[in-house]
């Protein structure tokens, strides 16, 4: 069977388009909760795992309650990616998106610092014993 140009093209397109993540359908909280949880299982050191564990149980129930449909799918949209991240270790040494970091409120870049100096408390604590 002779390819066509248009079959061609198509598989072009095709592996042009696998460099790029596939976007997911969002994921209803209990799932990505769960799948939270069990990537951190899966493939995090004890201790980064018990941090994130933490996180995303107190970011889940302060969500909650939540009833405006912009904000629920911003947050399930960004966690899922996270999820991806970890689940594909490709979190390892990535900076934030500075377009990210110019739509955080103080309050939000106050928490980010703080996080900051706690991890490298955290590794010169680890560095000296």
């Amino acid at each position: 069977m002779r390819p066509t140009v248009r079959a061609l093209m198509a598989a072009a397109m095709q592996s042009a388009n696998s460099l790029k993540p596939t976007p997911m359908a969002l994921l209803p909280p209990i799932y990505l909760y769960r799948r939270l949880l069990r990537a951190h299982r899966k493939h995090l050191p004890a201790e980064m795992r018990l941090l994130g564990d933490e996180y995303v149980k107190a970011e889940f129930r302060a969500h909650r309650s939540v009833e405006n449909p912009v904000h629920l799918i911003g947050f399930l949209t960004e966690w899922q990616l996270y999820a991806q991240k970890v689940e594909g270790d490709a979190w390892r040494g990535e900076k934030l998106d500075e377009g990210k970091i110019q739509k955080m409120s103080d309050e939000q870049i106050g928490q980010l610092y703080e996080l900051m100096q706690a991890i490298q408390k955290k590794g010169t604590e680890g560095n000296e014993s």
